[in-house]
Formats: structure tokens, C-alpha cells, sequence
């Protein structure tokens, strides 16, 4: 079967969340990018749909669902690390205002459960292909999922914040019934020219 891992698109941001945990919407581009992934994917078959809890995977999945007719199962395995901060800063802003911080979130260094997290989305991922043999199916999730799961279940790598997925993007994994796993495509994002392009015309 096919997997589609798809990184939710550009959220807001928040900081101190009032009341507790930082679950942030989308903003006006990541809903552009949403509908783009959505339109590129419309022709493409599709047997189920999966998407973290979290709002920004939510409203990311919702033109997918629309343009595929399928309504989205919810899979709090996919949810990010960061479920439960208070403060959620996109990985890019926070990599340009503190690369040190960046450094050591990407690595693991801040959370001391990365190793559960991990087992976690394996789990999770691993039941979904189970679950949908000879199919393909879309898990609309977060950076750190994928990366948690390409490099430890496809690639049996040690750093499992191995790269930077872009919004959006599409990562393709091929599970054989037999355990095989292999990457059929990574962070694609073909999608997304005619917004890329439209932004550099500004610049």
C-alpha cells in the first residue's frame, strides 16, 4: 500500500497561550497552500483519509476532504511533539530568531520523551497501513511526525529530525505486505508554484 505523509500548512502563531495549550489555526497562506494540496490531489486515488487532532492538521485536511469526498478519521498518534506547549512559534520564525533553540528542538534536546513520541507514531502509522492493505491513504499530520517515521520505521536512521518538511508538502512512503518500507518520493511540493511563484513577484 501507499502512505501520503502531508505536513499541515503555515499556522499562526501563538505565544502564552491564554488558558493553556497552544493549538493554533491556520493563517490566510497556509490555507492557500491547504487548497492547493487539496486541488493536486483531487485526480489522485484516495482510499482513506487520517489527520492529527490538532487544529492546524484539521483545517489543513478539510479541502482534501471536500475535493476526495471522504471524511477524515482522527489519529491522536500523529499529533505533534509539542502537543501540550503553550507557545507554538513555526519552526522557520523560530529558526531565524534563535538557531540555538531551533538546533535543540530539531535534535530532541528540550523534550525527554522523544523516544516515546516516536514509538508513538511508528505505532500509529504502522496500524494505518495494517488497517488499509493494498490501498492508498493520506495521514495529514505535522514535520516531526514525519520525520519520526521515515528515518525510524523507512530509513533506520539515529536522527529522526533528519529534514525540514515544507507546509504542505507530500512525502510518499511504499509499505510492502511483506514489512518492506521504501521512500517513493520526499517533500514534494510541486503544488505549491503558482504560490511561489506569486510571492517571488513581490519580492
Amino acid at each position: 500500500m501507499d502512505i501520503l505523509l502531508i505536513r499541515h500548512a503555515l499556522p499562526i502563531r501563538i505565544e502564552n497561550a491564554p488558558g493553556g495549550r497552544a493549538d493554533p489555526d491556520l493563517d490566510e497562506l497556509g490555507h492557500r497552500q491547504a487548497a492547493l494540496m487539496a486541488e493536486w490531489l483531487a485526480d489522485e486515488p484516495l482510499d482513506a483519509i487520517y489527520v492529527s487532532p490538532m487544529a492546524r492538521a484539521r483545517q489543513t485536511a478539510a479541502p482534501l476532504e471536500k475535493v476526495k469526498g471522504i471524511e477524515a478519521t482522527v489519529e491522536h498518534g500523529v499529533r505533534e511533539w509539542d502537543f501540550e506547549d503553550h507557545t507554538y512559534i513555526p519552526m522557520e520564525e523560530l529558526k531565524a530568531e534563535n538557531p540555538d533553540a531551533y538546533r535543540a528542538m530539531i535534535k530532541g534536546e528540550i523534550k525527554a520523551e522523544r523516544t516515546d513520541f516516536i514509538n508513538e507514531v511508528v505505532e500509529s502509522v504502522e496500524r494505518i497501513v495494517a488497517d488499509h492493505r493494498g490501498q492508498r491513504v493520506a495521514v495529514v499530520c505535522h514535520g516531526g511526525v514525519v520525520n519520526a517515521y521515515i528515518a525510524a520505521q523507512v530509513l533506520g536512521l539515529e536522527d529522526t529530525a533528519f529534514f525540514m518538511p515544507h507546509y504542505t508538502s507530500i512525502s510518499l512512503v511504499h509499505a510492502a505486505s511483506t514489512g518492506e518500507r521504501s521512500v517513493g518520493a520526499l517533500n514534494g511540493i510541486s503544488h505549491l508554484r503558482p504560490l511561489i511563484r506569486e510571492l517571488e513577484g513581490r519580492s
